[in-house]
């Protein structure tokens, strides 16, 4: 049976926000940048495991994916992580993870504006009342450089990784552990390396170990539920289920890390609720056509997959191979999913 895309965006969001905290624990003890590499470095290698052992049966990437896939490794592999863990030294942690919702404003803004993803004045407020929330954890009672440093680094991150979605929904149809395993192997080494070459030492055994542990399950796993949401809900609609991250952050940080529940995060928190709310009570349903296609994925026979199938590819429960989508025109609920892009 297969599992519902909001369930996996959810449970993408529960381990990224989770893994916040954590690496503030982490960035006590390691380089900001280095411990950015361990992170993703963890992630590539728990994930070269678990392609070794999977049994799924996945598109495999193709030479034309490899400019969108070394975009998203550089904006959310090497830029994103590391000014994250530079907004961590000057933050609250409790206060970043709950700024790391501004991701799904990212995500939306650039799917929206640069990608031509459809959304209407439901959506556009519910990123409104996100952003006043992030507004609301930024604001330190002035405009000090000291004070908004570390915030605007999380922001930064946060922009680099809205980059990083909509690029790496241009390869969601292929195997989403391959692609992470290759972001953790390729964007970890490069940087470590940027860390070692500013004099970055490596800590001791139990901090990478955690690191490690962090990475694989914060960074790795939860960007191959976020790959497979992005199949079913297209990108901004997955940023929007992903932005509960924070919460959960939030929510870890306050009795793990001592942190206090001050009127400040309630008022962000609060804000930031409402908005994605609103975008998860969304509902979209109008008459549209789909376009001839051709395509390769992991799926199964529905309303939208009726074909052949070539000689030893069978035709019963999940499977993968190259297959052709007729003219259909139809009306029912629906996201930007791989198969919805179409006009308004």
């Amino acid at each position: 049976m297969s599992v519902s895309p909001v369930v996996l965006a959810l449970a993408a969001a529960a381990l990224f926000g989770a893994s916040t905290p954590l690496a503030k624990i982490l960035v006590g003890s390691t380089d900001p940048w280095l411990l950015a590499g361990l992170l993703y470095l963890g992630s590539g290698l728990g994930l070269c495991v678990v392609r070794l052992v999977s049994r799924q049966k996945e598109a495999a990437l193709r030479r034309a994916d490899a400019p969108w896939l070394a975009g998203a490794i550089l904006c959310g592999g090497v830029v994103g992580p590391a000014l994250l863990m530079i907004g961590l030294q000057r933050t609250p942690a409790a206060t970043a993870s709950l700024l790391l919702t501004l991701e799904g404003v990212a995500t939306a803004l650039i799917a929206w504006f640069a990608f031509r993803e459809n959304f209407d004045r439901r959506i556009a407020l519910g990123m409104a009342c996100i952003l006043a929330g992030a507004a609301a954890l930024a604001w330190q009672g002035g405009w000090a450089v000291d004070d908004i440093v570390g915030p605007l680094a999380i922001m930064g991150a946060c922009a680099a990784w809205g980059l990083d979605n909509n690029l790496t929904r241009k390869v969601s149809l292929s195997d989403p552990v391959e692609i992470a395993m290759l972001k953790g192997l390729v964007a970890g080494p490069i940087s470590m390396a940027f860390a070692f070459a500013y004099g970055a030492a490596l800590p001791g055994p139990a901090a990478l170990g955690g690191a490690a542990l962090v990475g694989f399950l914060g960074y790795g796993m939860s960007l191959v539920f976020f790959v497979l949401a992005l199949r079913g809900l297209g990108t901004a609609r997955t940023g929007a289920y992903f932005s509960v991250a924070p919460f959960v952050g939030a929510a870890v940080a306050i009795p793990v890390l001592g942190e206090t529940l001050s009127t400040q995060v309630i008022i962000g928190g609060v804000l930031m609720a409402f908005g994605v709310w609103l975008h998860l009570t969304e509902r979209h349903e109008h008459d549209h056509e789909h376009l001839p296609l051709e395509h390769a994925h992991r799926h199964v026979h529905d309303a939208h997959h009726q074909h052949s199938h070539p000689p030893g590819v069978p035709a019963s429960g999940p499977h993968s191979h190259r297959h052709s989508h007729v003219r259909l025109r139809h009306v029912h609920p629906h996201t930007p999913d791989s198969h919805h892009r179409h006009g308004h």
